[in-house]
């Protein structure tokens, strides 16, 4: 198999098999959980499996420094880790030095990993001071020479970014940089790192972003991400700008764990509780034979499943006060009945109303062609 083969696979198969189960005449995008920080580890992922699965998956975003360092490898091992009967996810690396990108990106194969993201986007405070994540927006010379470093490793390298690093519109300038370099994908957050997720995304610019791949890069896929909540929103944009080759949806799994249903419905309480169960016991086994997991983080999760029905608040804030998966488990076999009953005599419909998604889907395909419309007519 020859090196072009190598970096043309991976993607190559996510896109075939995206299509082979598309039923419609339309292009069908491939659909992927973000990479994000202390939320996409192996316990979540498999969770989201459960759920409903997205096309594409992505770890953590790990620090190449630490990976090739002699001591500091082993703690970022837990962010990679990758179970036997899990979908192999794409792993993310960050670093402002190439010579670290390089080490890092030929470990990943290894281990298993058939494609590497280059994070260019992260806004993070400590990140940029590193000269790292959304950094390299403003040091180009620097963000090829880490994609040059990561192609060594032989696998499919893509680029995760924002428009801009102060404003929007910088993206006319910076994103021809990454596309001259052939990257497999090129992901595009639409909003700058000034306005971190404060500011709408910048939907108005997808036509030109894919005129631009266009142009410079025909064959990179362009995957677009930034307020995206649900398999059906992005399904609307993605019809409205046909070419879009894949959508990221982010912090909306926090609102919903089912956002990449295929065909969205309502979904019972019982069943959210059980996907709640499922990372107890995922957290505990990685915990025990993986890495050591800290078991505060696992709190931020609880509002994901415990949601939208009566009495949740205060279920959630007694789990809030927990120490262990066992005072939890503890909680929800004392808690369970008595909210199940309260649920019924409210008479409350859960959350995840099919009609509910479908009517919010309508509102995006509306706001995006009103967008469209706006451009066309200027």
């Amino acid at each position: 198999m020859t090196l072009s083969t190598q970096q043309d696979s991976f993607w190559d198969e996510i896109v075939k098999q995206t299509q082979a189960k598309n039923t419609t005449s339309d292009k069908q995008p491939f659909f992927s959980l973000a990479p994000m920080e202390a939320v996409t580890d192996t316990i979540f992922r498999r969770v989201v499996a459960q759920a409903g699965p997205p096309d594409v998956y992505y770890t953590e975003f790990t620090n190449a420094s630490s990976m090739v360092h002699p001591k500091a490898k082993f703690s970022v091992q837990g962010r990679l880790a990758v179970a036997e009967n899990e979908a192999q996810p794409v792993a993310q690396i960050w670093g402002s030095r190439p010579e670290d990108i390089a080490g890092a990106a030929k470990i990943l194969p290894t281990m298993g990993y058939r494609a590497v993201d280059i994070n260019m986007g992260c806004p993070d405070a400590t990140v940029i001071k590193n000269g790292a994540g959304s950094d390299l927006i403003r040091h180009d010379n620097l963000a090829e020479k880490i994609i040059s470093a990561a192609k060594t490793s032989g696998l499919p390298v893509s680029v995760k970014t924002r428009l801009g690093f102060y404003h929007a519109e910088e993206f006319r300038d910076w994103l021809p940089i990454i596309l001259r370099q052939n990257v497999a994908v090129l992901t595009v957050h639409l909003r700058s790192r000034k306005e971190m997720s404060k500011a709408p995304a910048h939907v108005e610019y997808i036509d030109e972003i894919l005129a631009m791949r266009d142009k410079l890069a025909p064959k990179t896929l362009i995957q677009i991400n930034g307020d995206i909540k649900t398999r059906a929103e992005g399904l609307a944009l993605a019809k409205i700008h046909p070419g879009i080759d894949g959508i990221m949806i982010g912090r909306g799994i926090f609102e919903n764990p089912y956002a990449f249903e295929k065909i969205p419905r309502q979904h019972t309480l019982e069943e959210s509780i059980a996907l709640l169960k499922r990372q107890l016991d995922l957290f505990d086994d990685v915990n025990a034979n993986v890495t050591p997991k800290h078991f505060e983080a696992l709190k931020r999760y609880f509002k994901i499943y415990l949601r939208g029905f009566a009495h949740a608040s205060s279920l959630r804030q007694l789990l809030m006060e927990t120490h262990s998966t066992t005072e939890v488990r503890q909680i929800l076999t004392r808690e369970l009945a008595r909210v199940y009953e309260a649920v019924e005599s409210d008479q409350h419909i859960y959350r995840d109303n099919a009609a509910a998604i479908a009517d919010m889907a309508m509102a995006t395909a509306e706001k995006h062609q009103s967008a469209a419309d706006h451009k066309n007519n200027s």
